[in-house]
């Protein structure tokens, strides 16, 4: 598996960061679109046993197939392989077929930048606020990228988005993995009852 080099920065003003980006130099690759991702898991929840998932996601230009497996919450702590499909009703369907089960549908809105080989990407979930992520093929080239755009790499958050909603609400991982759909409807009183 491939190794994810990224780390998420939470609660930037996308407005003041897009200057920063365009400073600096960086070109925009994709502007702010709707993504759906599809989360899915065998029945005994095999997967989850493993800190491991299989996502489907439409990207808007194109839609990828991914096993992901967070094995620490470290910079390099998230393991992924990724093929890119042709539908992701299709591919729904398909891992249905083989017996996963579906657990979650998520939206989420991402603008993508590059910038001097590094991924920056701009990303507003459902229900907090939006966060930079930046994903490189080395640390040191992340660490230069964030130093370029005025962001403490003491500050930077890990592994999948759960911590970003841990940041917001007391919720557990476990809690969130569990939430069935994610999306742009305002905040579920069950959810607000637990705002930090």
């Amino acid at each position: 598996m491939q190794t994810e080099i990224e780390a998420k920065w939470l609660d930037v003003n996308l407005e003041e960061f897009r200057k920063k980006l365009e400073y600096q130099g960086a070109k925009l690759v994709e502007n702010e679109r709707l993504m759906v991702r599809k989360i899915y898991d065998y029945p005994d929840g095999k997967l989850a046993n493993v800190n491991g998932w299989v996502r489907v996601r439409d990207e808007g230009d194109k839609v990828t197939l991914s096993y992901k497996q967070l094995n620490d919450r470290t910079i390099n702590g998230t393991k992924e392989v990724t093929i890119i499909v042709d539908s992701i009703e299709a591919t729904s369907s398909f891992l249905e077929l083989v017996g996963m089960k579906l657990v979650s549908t998520q939206e989420t809105k991402r603008e993508s930048w590059m910038l001097d080989g590094a991924e920056i990407e701009l990303d507003t979930w459902p229900w907090i606020p939006s966060f930079v992520e930046i994903e490189t093929d080395n640390e040191s080239l992340l660490k230069n990228t964030a130093d370029r755009l005025g962001l403490e790499i003491s500050e930077a958050l890990h592994g999948s988005v759960e911590t970003a909603y841990q940041a917001v609400y007391n919720v557990t991982e476990k809690e969130i993995d569990s939430w069935e759909k994610i999306s742009f409807v305002p905040v579920p009183d069950w959810l607000a009852s637990k705002k930090k």
